[in-house]
């Protein structure tokens, strides 16, 4: 089948029955928002953990390179204000959501 014929095919299904098939897509695909914000904030917490012994290590003279101290903060800062963001938006979302009349 080319192109054509499968665009042919669609012209007598309605736009609601796109809709159903990427519920169904989404649904077979097992990957839940849910799941997704849990794996992040798993990675959040795993790089604060990283950067609390980096500094720990600092602090004790295993590490001399302050620069790999630094760099492990940074990156655990800017993970946890990114995470911050997006639940920030999320609850804007809900906000909006719960305002909309039905």
């Amino acid at each position: 089948m080319n192109n054509i014929d499968a665009i042919r095919g669609l012209s007598g299904s309605s736009p609601l029955e796109g809709i159903k098939s990427a519920k169904k897509t989404e649904q077979n695909s097992g990957i839940s928002f849910k799941d997704t914000l849990n794996g992040f904030m798993s990675e959040v917490n795993s790089m604060q953990t990283k950067a609390d012994e980096a500094i720990e290590k600092m602090a004790t003279g295993e590490i001399t390179d302050l620069h790999q101290v630094m760099a492990a903060s940074e990156e655990a800062k800017t993970a946890f204000n990114m995470m911050m963001e997006i639940r920030n938006k999320v609850m804007d979302a809900y906000d909006e959501v719960m305002r909309m009349r039905l």
